[in-house]
């Protein structure tokens, strides 16, 4: 092997894949358990890639955001999400949790961060939406790590 050559991660260890998949699974399941909507799921599996710079994770989820009924304007805003009034209280506190979470900002930021989030979301969907983002942080380092490329659209 070259060392050019991409190491597909999921394709070198697919136990661990297809672990890390289950638990993607369970970790939807308990998120709509706890009330959340398949379009905010997707908004969250959309900000975190978008955070971590994860082109196939991005292009798969907004993908599937429109697919459950998302708008292209909100999808298009969400990098500015605290600067508009498309999303509301529970999206709010769901993204500013997945922000959080993601970039794992200086202690007095992420308790604000998480009081707002406590504020606003049950105990229940606060574990949630942390299991969706932690998640979705695991995906996007396989992605990243692997470059798992970005196909072309069929026309």
């Amino acid at each position: 092997m070259s060392t050019t050559e991409h190491i597909y991660l999921d394709k070198y260890h697919p136990a661990s894949w297809r672990a890390l998949n289950g638990l993607g699974l369970k970790v939807r399941e308990a998120a709509v358990e706890a009330g959340l909507t398949r379009t905010l799921i997707e908004l969250l599996n959309v900000r975190t890639s978008q955070l971590n710079g994860c082109a196939y994770c991005l292009d798969m989820h907004v993908a599937d955001a429109l697919k459950a009924g998302e708008s292209s304007q909100r999808l298009a805003v969400l990098p500015a999400w605290r600067d508009t009034d498309l999303f509301d209280g529970t999206e709010r506190a769901a993204l500013a949790l997945a922000e959080s979470i993601t970039g794992l900002p200086d202690a007095p930021i992420r308790e604000q961060e998480d009081a707002y989030a406590r504020d606003h979301l049950s105990a229940e969907q606060y574990s949630a939406v942390s299991w969706l983002v932690i998640t979705m942080n695991a995906f996007n380092r396989v992605s990243i790590t692997s470059r798992h490329p970005v196909r072309p659209a069929k026309s």
